[in-house]
This record gives structure tokens, C-alpha cells and sequence, in this order.
């Protein structure tokens, strides 16, 4: 079986579930000892933080020792990093873009002159220092390098424009607010950033930047568009792009996140069949393309669930079993 590692694994207990139900030896890996993942892996290991020097070192004698031959990033947080530490894992491959693309996907007013540049449609944006003379409200104020929906603040108009500007605490920008519905869609691109497929989803109610319902829909047009934003920014791997369709029945898109979305599980159920592909590029070999190979009206309803430790030993384990208070 092919041995996959999982580096800033933290919540993401689904894509662990998920790589090894499609038949991965699973190790998770993470700065926390709490971080639920660990304990939904086949082994689990601590880190360095991220910005430790010592942590691409950790991950390397993971790597060696283990025989992985997969290494999934669960947030952004290491991106940089682990596309620096490809010459030292060299025969494993890491499923992260290139220093320019993650450069790019971070700095949301890159990305946005990127898909100008591109002829991808994006929401009119500008630095503070460059704004208009008469903004078109509503805007928002965004943080350039932001997460989970934090430092985002609408204003109606330059009152509360001035405000926020001076209110907030982040590098930001000023974006026009889309009017249209919104949609993400949920990639996932080869290693030489060909788009293998792409799911769109319906935002029925997210918190934190995070998707807690949505539903699985086929459109021909979302689905292209994802493609073609994926394609642009030579994704390897997953990714997460954030889109409105306006009013004018225009696309724009709002953000990518370079990694699997939140949303993870909802294209998972529908049949996306990520993990599957993800393996298939570790072993060498080259997928085909299967775009709108999914199943459209596929709903998702997330709840909080948990995982119950004891020392036991000299370190936590599992004693309870998930989401069953009481049971052993």
C-alpha cells in the first residue's frame, strides 16, 4: 500500500478517513498532540512548528523511514516549505504547487492582477493608496494574505470605508462586493497542473470561511471555469476556487486556496474520487481526465464530533469511540 503523509493534519479528520478508505497507509503529522487527526491515522507523529528550521528535516526522516511516498498538506500553513523540500524528498511526491503559484494564491491582490492579466474575471481591486476618487459600493476591506474569512469588512459607503482602512490591523485591500450567488469548486490537477477534474458546489451556509452545507450541482460553465483558474495558476494537486456568477451572468473569482477546501467531504460523497487520483500520481502513473464524472444533488450537513484521550503509557490514546459518549 502506498504510505501517505499528512503534514499540519490538525481537524482534518475527513481527507485521513478518506486516503484510507481508498487503500493509503496513513501518518499524520502535526505540532499539536491534540490535533484530532493524529488519532484517526494508521501512526501519528509530532513536529517542529512550521517556522522551526528543524521541520523540513522532521518531515524528511518521516519520509525515509516510512517509506512514504505521498505528502498531502492539510492547510497552507507549509506550503513554502515542503515546495523547498522536494530535492530532499526526492522519488516522493509532494502534493503542492510551485514557490510562484502559492506565492500567488497568498497574496490575494497578486492573484487578482494574475487573473486580470489572464482574462479570468475578477472583482475590480484595488490597494488603499489607489483608490478611485468614487468607489463602486458596497466594497469590502480584505486582508491581502487572509484565512478563513478573518480582517473581511464591508463597507456601504466612504464613511465606513475610512473606517475599516484605519480600523483594521492587516495589509489590506479594497474589493468591489460581488452581487451574484456564490459557488466554489473544488479541483484537482495532475503534476503537470492539467486539471483531472473539478466538482462545483452550491454554498448553502459556511462559518469561519468554512463550508457546513452546501450540495453538489452540474454546470458545464463552473465546472470550465474551474479548469481554466486551475490551469492558469498551474495547480498541482488540489485546490479550492471561490466564484460569484453576477447578475450579468459573469464568473469572478474571489480566492484559491492551493489545498483540499473544507468543504472536502461533499465531492468525496459525490464521487470525485480525489484520493484515488492522489495515489494514482504517488505510483507514477498518469490519470485521465474525468471531468463531470460526479454525481450532481449530493448534500452535505457537517456537525462537531470528537475524540476522547487518556495517558495511557506515557502518551494519549483513544479511549472512547467517536461520537458515542460513554462507550469504550
Amino acid at each position: 500500500m502506498t504510505t501517505v503523509l499528512f503534514t499540519c493534519a490538525g481537524q482534518r479528520v475527513d481527507i485521513v478517513r478518506a486516503f484510507r478508505a481508498a487503500g493509503a497507509t496513513t501518518i499524520a503529522a502535526d505540532v499539536d498532540p491534540l490535533a484530532p487527526a493524529l488519532y484517526h491515522a494508521d501512526q501519528r507523529a509530532l513536529v517542529p512548528r512550521v517556522e522551526d528550521p528543524s521541520y523540513t528535516e522532521a518531515l524528511r526522516a518521516l519520509v525515509e523511514v516510512n517509506d512514504v511516498r505521498l505528502v498531502v498538506p492539510l492547510t497552507d500553513l507549509d506550503h513554502l516549505q515542503l515546495a523547498g523540500a522536494r530535492p530532499l524528498l526526492d522519488g516522493t511526491v509532494v502534493l503542492v504547487s510551485e514557490p510562484e503559484t502559492i506565492e500567488r494564491c497568498l497574496d490575494k491582490y497578486l492573484a487578482h492582477a494574475f487573473f486580470e492579466a489572464q482574462g479570468l474575471g475578477s472583482p475590480p481591486t484595488w490597494l488603499p493608496a489607489e483608490l478611485p476618487a468614487e468607489p463602486p459600493f458596497p466594497v469590502l476591506v480584505k486582508a491581502r494574505r487572509g484565512f478563513g474569512s478573518r480582517h473581511i469588512y464591508r463597507a456601504e459607503n466612504r464613511a465606513e470605508l475610512d473606517f475599516f482602512l484605519r480600523y483594521t490591523n492587516v495589509e489590506s485591500m479594497v474589493q468591489r462586493a460581488c452581487r451574484g450567488v456564490e459557488f466554489s469548486i473544488d479541483v484537482f490537477c495532475d503534476l503537470d497542473g492539467r486539471c483531472l477534474e473539478a466538482v462545483p458546489r452550491t454554498m448553502i451556509e459556511s462559518k469561519g470561511g468554512e463550508s457546513i452545507k452546501g450540495a453538489t450541482i452540474r454546470d458545464d460553465r463552473l465546472i470550465e471555469f474551474g479548469c481554466a483558474v486551475s490551469e492558469a495558476l498551474r495547480i498541482i494537486g488540489p485546490a479550492n476556487v471561490q466564484c460569484f456568477r453576477e447578475p450579468d451572468g459573469e464568473l469572478q473569482v474571489t480566492d484559491v486556496n492551493p489545498r483540499f477546501g473544507g468543504g472536502f467531504p461533499l465531492p468525496t460523497a459525490a464521487g470525485s474520487r480525489y484520493p484515488e487520483l492522489a495515489l494514482a500520481l504517488a505510483r507514477g502513473e498518469t490519470p485521465e481526465r474525468r471531468l463531470g464524472e460526479f454525481r450532481e444533488g449530493v448534500v452535505m450537513t457537517r456537525y462537531f464530533s470528537q475524540v476522547i484521550l487518556e495517558e495511557l503509557g506515557g502518551s494519549l490514546e483513544p479511549v472512547q469511540a467517536e461520537g458515542v459518549p460513554g462507550e469504550a
